[in-house]
């Protein structure tokens, strides 16, 4: 199968941990970028507030808290992240398909109580951070990273998730396995020559579209440069693109 083309968005990550640092990322990259991720360090230093903030802002919302627990305590996880008006959350998939079933139920439940649509529920696989070695290490995994995570990609599917979030080395694998209706979000995501951080399976822009992702999420590139703004036009020229 050869996946169509694809025309990715940019998640904006604010991995930061102060709201007015929050909200002059969002005002910055206006009308360049409308997706923002807030994940764990923004969320627990500024609470559910700040996604109302980025709404208002006219941005929309990837919460990216990685939920992972027992099957109840996650459902009422996606239940309270479902009310506070986010596009995408992510569900950790190593929690197991009764846990991801539970999550996607919730979702599905909230949307039909409310009449609000249903936000987009993505499986994390590996952590862009971590390698066989680290895999095999933490948890004796013996395999490759591709297969765990094509792995992980099948069970978060048939759970009822919408996508899975996963590095650009396994998103063309997958996107072969489960069709070009599978969200992919690809993190790690680096321009052209720029340093990799603390990212073990990173990619550029292009390479991550030719891969055929839907979402690139780019975080150090923009909101440690000099002008988030001009780091965010020059990535999307990079990318071939010129909006949101």
């Amino acid at each position: 199968m050869t996946p169509l083309k694809r025309h990715p968005r940019v998640i904006a990550a604010l991995d930061v941990e102060k709201r007015l640092d929050a909200i002059s990322l969002v005002a910055d990259l206006r009308g360049k970028i409308s997706h923002f991720k807030v994940g764990s360090r923004l969320f627990t230093a500024e609470g559910p507030g700040m996604i109302s903030e980025i709404n208002e802002a006219g941005g929309s919302v990837f919460l990216d808290l990685k939920f992972h627990d027992i099957p109840a305590t996650v459902a009422g996880s996606v239940r309270a992240a479902c009310g506070l008006n986010v596009f995408m959350m992510t569900i950790h998939t190593a929690g197991g398909y009764d846990m991801m079933k539970a999550a996607a139920d919730e979702a599905a439940a909230f949307a039909g109580r409310s009449g609000l649509p249903r936000p987009r529920l993505v499986g994390v696989t590996v952590l862009t951070s971590m390698s066989a070695e680290d895999l095999a290490e933490t948890s004796g995994y013996l395999g490759s990273v591709e297969d765990l995570v094509l792995k992980r990609a099948e069970l978060a599917r048939k759970a009822g998730l919408d996508g899975i979030v996963a590095s650009v080395r396994e998103t063309g694998r997958i996107r072969e396995a489960l069709g070009d209706g599978f969200i992919i979000v690809t993190p790690g995501i680096r321009p052209a020559g720029a340093a990799p951080g603390d990212q073990k399976r990173v990619a550029t822009p292009r390479g991550a579209i030719d891969a055929g992702s839907d979402y690139l999420v780019i975080g150090r590139p923009i909101y440690e440069a000099e002008s988030p703004g001009a780091a965010a036009d020059a990535i999307l020229a990079e990318m071939g693109e010129s909006g949101k």
